[in-house]
């Protein structure tokens, strides 16, 4: 009789067997439901994909007007993607024997690759928002890196006016406290002192332009803009800062 009994509640065992697995399987599906996708919500807004959807090369960080950007803020935010390393077979940033057979090409015929696309480049190096001369001004910068004496379009214009140049009492006096005072302060490596009228006289001969253009490239010890990475409009104002006070 007791083998009746086991062999008939076998199936009962096996159909609460079953209830108890989908209820399980129901509860984790819950759980994945509320818990795990909500995790992937937080990724998945229309600001994460609108990042994740944008284009190689749009333009990046940076505070300057529509129109207004410099060479070297188009090339940070844009062609750095390629240029940078030398990707794609584009001439690597900085590297003469690749730029020297571009740049005897001539300005003109740069900028017309620049802005209508050149093999596997796209027109405006794939960001349709610079104007036309934010395209020649990186073509210009990248150039001049190269071995290039290339003249970078003028920031500003008709449709906006002139654009403001930093001042140097606010801007040139913020970059000298965090750069250049490592040097100027105290005279190190041959430096001119803040403020020594005697030290700067001789830089000054050639007028304000003149040191500005060293201090761009390097010159000494000093390496290029004395090591800082913003643009040569806030450099010049850190110049006109230093060269000021020696006045």
């Amino acid at each position: 009789m007791s083998n009746e009994n086991q062999a008939a509640s076998a199936p009962l065992k096996a159909v609460v067997g079953i209830i108890v697995f989908l209820a399980v399987a129901i509860y984790l599906l819950a759980k994945l439901a509320t818990s795990g996708f909500q995790i992937d919500a937080q990724v998945m807004t229309k600001e994460a994909v609108a990042s994740r959807l944008k284009p190689a090369g749009s333009s990046v960080a940076s505070d300057a007007p529509p129109g207004q950007r410099t060479g070297e803020q188009v090339y940070t935010a844009v062609c750095l993607s390629c240029h940078g390393t030398g990707l794609a077979g584009s001439p690597k940033f900085g590297d003469a024997g690749a730029w020297g057979a571009r740049i005897a090409q001539g300005f003109d015929t740069l900028s017309k690759h620049a802005l209508e696309g050149f093999k596997a480049m796209p027109a405006k190096g794939g960001s349709p928002d610079l104007s036309d001369d934010e395209v020649k001004r990186a073509v210009a910068y990248m150039g001049n890196a190269g071995g290039a004496k290339f003249t970078e379009p003028a920031v500003g214009g008709a449709a906006g006016g002139a654009a403001a140049l930093p001042d140097p009492d606010t801007v040139g006096k913020k970059i000298y406290e965090s750069i250049c005072v490592a040097c100027h302060a105290s005279g190190a490596a041959g430096a001119p002192k803040f403020g020594d009228k005697a030290a700067w006289a001789p830089r000054l001969k050639d007028g304000v332009d003149a040191v500005f253009n060293n201090a761009k490239k390097g010159l000494n010890a000093m390496p290029p803009k004395g090591g800082y990475t913003g643009s040569d409009e806030e450099f010049h104002a850190a110049v006109i800062y230093l060269t000021n006070a020696a006045k």
